[in-house]
């Protein structure tokens, strides 16, 4: 008792003392909150979307992972490549190069049946002015595929500008619009196939006999149908064709300029994106990006189109970088890279999986996102819309136009725009070394943003569409036109001198040159071919040995219609 008498003054003044103590806790409480309210929000970071529909085990997941509103410090200007003023394209003919009327033979004829989607055609129509010009035959207007994946009506003279082609290249190989009559009647020309990659030897050897029996041929199937490796001229005349003869009609490009003109009044500099991340293309590459049993099923439901397709361990294929980054990823790329929240970027893309769930991220990371859909009106986009290949042409100029251009994997749209871009002034164009990038997707919770940025730069060196990037003779002739790319010895000679003259560092010394040049790390697993799977190749070109043997021929059945080639829906 004497213990409870003793500590019972002290409670009593606890207890006075406890409404004071609340009085003031409420009061700080309501100060608190009266700040906050009027607190400005954060400007130091952009907060990524919360709602993305992946598994907080996938990498594109960013909790926590903050990223500057200006991204990374860029090391380098982010609008122009290094030394691009010192190279230039050239396709001029040597002297030696023979003019069309001395050698094209009069009583031969090549006619050209492409395959697949815009991009994958163009490749066709530029090999086969080649191939004609090697056979000595004079080219019809290459057909065009409408039967395919893309069910588009379209011929030549609708996309491009048939009468420009035809006379452009009047000095090279003769072009006529259709095959003249025989006996009164339409002439029906053999058909057969050449192997991929076939060489001028291949031609001449397969071909030639067949033309000169027969004296007419269709060549069916006709993509990547010419080797990469032949004489300079034939090389450059690709160029003239590619670069020079194929023009877009009128329309399209009335139609695709005022879209770049439209993304210039928004902004001085803007990125184009071939995002690539539609339902078809993550199915064919057998990729998975933690969506569940869900994207299991539905992934696995579009791969059954494919009979033939392999089955491929998800796992390896991001490993080995031959997935396409998802839209957080290439978002976050290009922030590491110095593009900050205030570029704008135009998305050249059919259906995105995940639709705006998906994009939301990349949306975050850059607000300014626009399409040809939200620049262009319905009625304006309505003489195209019914056409695959008119609507892939339009979104091929704003890319081509664009001051960067970042493809998301290395199908054909990709190909022809970085040979285009390195002919034209090198201008910057990305492509992800997604070997690379992936582990450090995969671990970015782990490091700070400015190692995160400084090693996607680091990697990225060698992807980034400068000068000399590309070894000579590696990869599609269509990709790297290394043949049509000449460089002004002089020029960057005399900044040599003016800029030892003015004391500064020599910034075109070997040391710089090894950094924008040749990337050693480029390997060939470092650059997947989406529209020419192995297998298929592999499969193509074991039929393709029948087609002619040099004792007897075999040509294709007019009446059987061509199956659809595995990549026709990946490809543009």
């Amino acid at each position: 008792m004497t213990f409870h008498r003793r500590r019972y003054p002290y409670y009593n003044r606890l207890r006075r003392l406890l409404p004071l103590v609340f009085a003031v806790s409420l009061s700080l409480l309501i100060l608190f909150a009266f700040l906050s309210f009027f607190a400005p929000p954060p400007g130091d970071s952009d907060r990524l979307h919360p709602g993305v529909r992946y598994s907080s085990n996938d990498p594109i997941k960013a909790t926590g992972f903050r990223v500057p509103r200006g991204g990374g410090r860029p090391d380098r200007d982010i609008w122009r490549s290094r030394n691009a003023e010192f190279f230039y394209g050239c396709s001029n003919a040597s002297s030696k190069f023979a003019n069309a009327k001395t050698v094209t033979r009069n009583d031969r004829y090549l006619v050209i049946a492409t395959s697949g989607g815009l991009n994958q055609q163009r490749t066709g129509i530029v090999d086969a002015v080649v191939a004609a010009r090697i056979l000595n035959a004079t080219l019809v207007v290459p057909k065009l595929d409408q039967k395919s994946y893309w069910k588009d009506a379209s011929d030549f003279s609708h996309i491009f500008d048939v009468d420009w082609f035809i006379s452009f290249l009047s000095e090279y190989v003769k072009i006529i619009k259709q095959l003249p009559l025989k006996g009164g009647r339409v002439w029906t020309p053999s058909r057969m196939r050449v192997p991929r990659k076939c060489s001028e030897r291949c031609y001449i050897n397969r071909v030639s006999p067949v033309l000169n029996k027969r004296h007419a041929v269709q060549l069916n199937k006709f993509d990547y149908r010419l080797s990469n490796k032949l004489s300079d001229d034939l090389q450059k005349l690709r160029c003239r064709v590619n670069y020079h003869a194929l023009k877009f009609t009128d329309p399209i490009l009335t139609m695709g300029n005022e879209l770049v003109r439209r993304m210039r009044l928004r902004s001085k500099h803007f990125i184009a994106l071939h995002l690539r991340f539609e339902p078809d293309m993550l199915a064919f590459s057998g990729c998975y990006y933690g969506g569940g049993d869900k994207e299991k099923r539905e992934l696995a439901a579009i791969r059954r189109r494919w009979k033939t397709l392999h089955i491929n361990n998800p796992d390896k294929q991001r490993r080995q970088g031959r997935c396409p980054l998802t839209p957080e990823e290439v978002g976050l790329m290009l922030r590491a890279l110095g593009y900050g929240s205030d570029v704008h970027i135009y998305v050249a893309s059919g259906e995105v999986y995940g639709g705006e769930e998906s994009l939301a991220p990349l949306k975050a990371l850059f607000p300014h996102f626009y399409s040809k859909d939200t620049i262009a009106t319905k009625e304006e986009l309505e003489p195209f819309a019914s056409y695959s290949s008119r609507m892939a042409a339009l979104d091929f100029l704003v890319c081509d136009e664009s001051d960067v251009f970042v493809t998301n994997n290395n199908g054909n749209m990709a190909k022809i725009l970085a040979g285009r871009r390195r002919y034209f002034g090198h201008k910057p164009t990305v492509r992800p070394n997604a070997k690379k990038l992936y582990r450090l997707f995969m671990n970015k919770e782990n490091t700070t943003w400015e190692e995160f940025s400084t090693r996607v730069r680091s990697f990225q060196r060698g992807f980034m569409g400068e000068p000399k990037e590309v070894r000579a003779g590696r990869g599609e002739f269509h990709e790297n036109p290394s043949t049509c790319i000449c460089e002004d010895t002089e020029a960057k000679a005399k900044a040599q001198v003016e800029s030892r003259k003015l004391g500064k560092k020599n910034k075109y010394t070997s040391k710089d040159a090894a950094v924008t040049v040749t990337n050693d790390d480029q390997t060939e697993e470092d650059e997947p071919d989406w529209s020419e799977p192995d297998y298929e190749e592999e499969q193509s070109d074991l039929q393709d040995r029948g087609l002619y043997n040099g004792t007897s021929l075999d040509y294709d059945d007019p009446s059987t219609s061509d199956e659809p080639e595995l990549e026709e829906m990946l490809s543009d």
